[in-house]
């Protein structure tokens, strides 16, 4: 048999390193232990799922494994070097950063999606790479192999990596996310506001200057019971539930305890945490886990809500009209509902397809949804934040309409009519008591106003920290906002401006290199590797699955939507010199041998993997577009 050709791994080049107390690393700085390179965007909910997923590894194979997070970012304000600092501060990334942000590492090593991981083994060989997430098993069984491969060739070297740990943060707020105004007696007028990085809920006075009351340990983790002792990890959004219906369910506020994929609910009497909705274990698009309960309901989860895997909860809104909570499923780019009264829970409005598109429910299409609130005419207002979006949700029907926002790759910092306006990944919104609406736009560092009547965007303050949420302060005179200021660890109180300002720094997209192909027929195909000691699931047929589309829809005439396979003849229109194709890809894989049964019992796994990808057009471009799907 032929012997597999050995390829070095490319070397590491970025602006500089995190985590290093200084240093600049080279790859042969780390011969001898296993190198793991996760190349992430901190805007990227899929990446933030892969820093969770990586944490276990980090601490069982600390001796021999070193983690490095190449940051690539699709955002132009995560091309900031504070930006990124503060990204590593937020969600707690133990481990060396390389600043990446001309993607010159990225390209070296060919990733063509968020997350995408390669490992390089102790002589420096890149001896694999896998796109998306869901990798830990795969990632556990090669590392093992690595392991006792290299130990028994004396090659592999135990011992402390170069990681330096910061220092431990200070301060009574550790980048908050949201924040609520309490409504029930003993509370009225209360603020809570979500601790997001000290894992715990605060509860203020009404100016938001004094401490009455931390919910949770302040450490990361899963635990209900008292105030000292439960545990949350990052939690996002908190929606307050009415008196009687708080009185007969026995807690007060619903949580989005967003790196945990639960909901929480807190009794802010006693301060007790209990578990709502959620197992734990997060949602995988397609695993089949979440299986429907009602007729209509094809493909979408409807049943108890203790019993339903969830996915990056990031906000929650109580709306009075149906009696039930609203969830920003942003992993999974989705809306739900929670009925608190019977303790259900279903999939609401949405497809789990990431992208922009204004539908009834089944077909609408969200990008990270990110933030809920209520209108005066009962509409619920929708940050979607991937694509830097304003939308409106029907609470009656789940149908969606676009205020503000064209796509994944558009953003900017321009006001002005709507069709031309540019936000860059808001997190919060909030109507005004003149029936326009406030957004907390988050990468611009900015709060914006959009009025409906006119269909204009403007700016109402510049020069925030990160705004990630709002509250309308409307029993002032004259009306003021209080804004989570998130990366400055603080609530700031923001004037409404009389004469709003006019920014025009103009409108921009994601500068990632396109992929030239030709026009007409397009041979896509997705490989899939299966990580050792695994099968693909075929007990029910094809375990893999293929979804297409593009921006502008017109660019593809034949070949769109879902089907089982990974493989796929489409037709590309004549007439476009660019845009963007979206694909996802999903695998299932269960423990087992290949060519044998699985067996009872065995754990089963999903992988998936969605593209958005830059394309232009050449009359001698390629008709082949090959993406990998991997296990391992």
């Amino acid at each position: 048999m032929a012997e597999t050709l050995k390829v070095r791994a490319p070397e590491l080049t970025g602006r500089r390193w995190l985590g290093t107390a200084g240093k600049d690393l080279k790859l042969t700085d780390l011969r001898g232990k296993i190198v793991l390179l996760d190349f992430w965007s901190f805007c990227c909910i899929n990446c933030l799922h892969v820093l969770d997923e990586l944490r276990p590894l980090e601490e069982k194979y600390s001796d021999v494994l070193v983690i490095i997070g190449v940051h690539s970012p699709k955002f132009e304000f995560e091309r900031t070097e504070e930006a990124l600092d503060k990204a590593v501060e937020r969600y707690h990334v133990d481990h060396i950063v390389l600043d990446d942000p001309d993607l010159v590492t990225w390209q070296a090593y060919t990733a063509r999606a968020w997350p995408t991981l390669a490992v390089v083994d102790p002589e420096g060989y890149l001896v694999a790479s896998m796109s998306g997430e869901g990798h830990s098993a795969g990632l556990t069984g090669l590392i093992d192999q690595l392991v006792a491969e290299h130990e028994s060739a004396g090659t592999l070297h135990r011992g402390d990596g170069p990681y330096v740990p910061p220092p431990a943060p200070e301060g009574e707020l550790f980048f908050p996310g949201k924040i609520t105004r309490l409504a029930n007696a003993g509370h009225r007028g209360n603020l809570l506001v979500s601790d997001s990085g000290h894992h715990s809920l605060v509860e203020y006075d009404p100016a938001g200057t004094t401490v009455l009351a931390r919910i949770g340990s302040g450490q990361r983790g899963k635990a209900d019971g008292g105030p000292a002792e439960a545990c949350f990890s990052e939690p996002g959004g908190t929606t307050e539930l009415p008196a009687e219906l708080a009185d007969r369910v026995g807690y007060h506020v619903v949580v989005a305890d967003t790196v945990n994929h639960e909901l929480r609910g807190v009794n802010l009497d006693t301060g007790a945490v209990t578990t709502v909705a959620g197992t734990g274990e997060q949602y995988m698009v397609g695993a089949g886990d979440n299986v429907p309960a009602r007729p209509g309901d094809t493909g979408r989860y409807a049943g108890p809500a203790t019993g339903v895997k969830l996915s990056s909860p990031w906000d929650v809104l109580f709306v009075p009209a149906t009696g039930r909570v609203l969830v920003a499923m942003a992993g999974n780019h989705t809306i739900w509902e929670f009925d608190p009264a019977t303790g259900l829970i279903r999939q609401f409005s949405g497809t789990m397809n990431e992208g922009l598109k204004d539908a009834g429910a089944e077909e609408a299409w969200f990008a990270q949804t990110s933030g809920l609130s209520l209108s005066a005419a009962g509409d619920v207002l929708v940050a979607d934040s991937e694509t830097s979006a304003l939308r409106r949700l029907d609470p009656a029907t789940g149908a969606v309409t676009t205020l503000v926002g064209t796509g994944l790759f558009d953003f900017g910092f321009q006001d002005g009519p709507a069709a031309e306006a540019r936000l860059q990944h808001p997190l919060g919104a909030a109507e005004l008591p003149d029936g326009s609406i406030a957004i907390a736009d988050t990468y611009n560092g900015a709060i914006r106003r959009f009025d409906p009547v006119s269909g204009r965007l403007s700016t109402l303050a510049r020069d925030l920290a990160e705004p990630s949420d709002i509250l309308v302060l409307d029993d002032a005179e004259p009306a003021r906002l209080l804004v989570a200021e998130s990366a400055a660890h603080r609530l700031t109180a923001v004037s409404i401006p009389a004469d709003a300002l006019e920014v025009n720094e103009g409108a921009q997209q994601t500068s990632r290199p396109a992929t030239v192909l030709g026009t007409g027929e397009l041979d896509l195909q997705v490989s899939f590797s299966v990580p050792a000691g695994q099968k693909l699931d075929d007990r029910w047929g094809d375990p893999t699955y293929l979804q297409v589309s593009s921006t502008p829809p017109e660019l593809i005439t034949a070949g769109a939507g879902g089907a089982e396979g990974l493989s796929r003849s489409i037709t590309l229109a004549d007439g476009f010199a660019e845009g963007v194709l979206h694909v996802t890809a999903r695998a299932a894989a269960c423990d087992g041998e290949p060519g044998g049964e699985i067996p009872l019992h065995a754990a089963c796994h999903l992988y998936q993997q969605d593209w958005g990808i830059p394309v232009a057009f050449s009359a001698d471009g390629p008709h082949e577009l090959e993406l990998g799907l991997r296990g391992a």
